[in-house]
């Protein structure tokens, strides 16, 4: 239940970017979920009543509804790149997903509910356009390009060798046109 929970915050941090989680107890191989921001489906209740409303994966409502104006805005691909490094304990993390996500009013509640040891529910599906993911080689080194200018979370989570605890990670940054940003992103 620990591992689930921390992937949950990873999602949360990353709304509009991917949710990493980590394996299930049972074995299952790990499940990577995009986690956006947008309007609320047709059907979908009222904000009011969306907390209110009992989620059967023990997930949290979304507060915040698409916004598809705000999506609208951002540019899918840019000439923008991220680079970097996971580590956990001073040691590589191999396979692990990264995911990069704009940092919008959606994507932020997500972070904040992942910070606070909380799964949001599945985000909206037009928020994957806007998040790019890719994952890390055999010594925890990692690449994304073709980013667009603008604000973002880098996000990801491994399990710690030594307390097999799984660690969330979630770091904002800042992209101009044109620019490379190297990341260490440890714990």
């Amino acid at each position: 239940m620990t591992r689930w929970i921390l992937l949950a915050l990873v999602g949360l941090a990353l709304s509009g970017c991917q949710v990493i989680e980590p394996r299930y107890p049972s074995g299952q191989s790990e499940r990577v979920e995009v986690i956006e921001r947008g309007t609320s489906a047709p059907d979908a209740a009222e904000p009011g009543e969306r907390a209110d409303r009992p989620s059967s994966d023990g997930r949290v409502a979304r507060q915040v509804a698409f916004p598809a104006d705000e999506y609208a805005a951002l540019e899918k691909r840019g000439s923008a790149a991220i680079s970097g490094r996971l580590t956990i304990g001073g040691r590589p993390m191999a396979d692990r997903p990264v995911a990069v996500a704009p940092i919008t009013t959606y994507s932020a509640e997500a972070a904040e509910q992942a910070l606070a040891g909380r799964a949001v529910e599945p985000a909206d599906p037009r928020a994957r356009a806007y998040t790019h993911t890719t994952r890390t080689d055999g010594n925890g080194r990692f690449r994304l390009d073709g980013l667009p200018a603008g604000e973002f979370y880098v996000s990801t989570s491994a399990q710690d060798p030594v307390s097999g605890k799984t660690r969330v990670i979630i770091q904002q940054v800042s992209l101009g046109n044109g620019q490379s940003r190297r990341l260490e992103l440890s714990r």
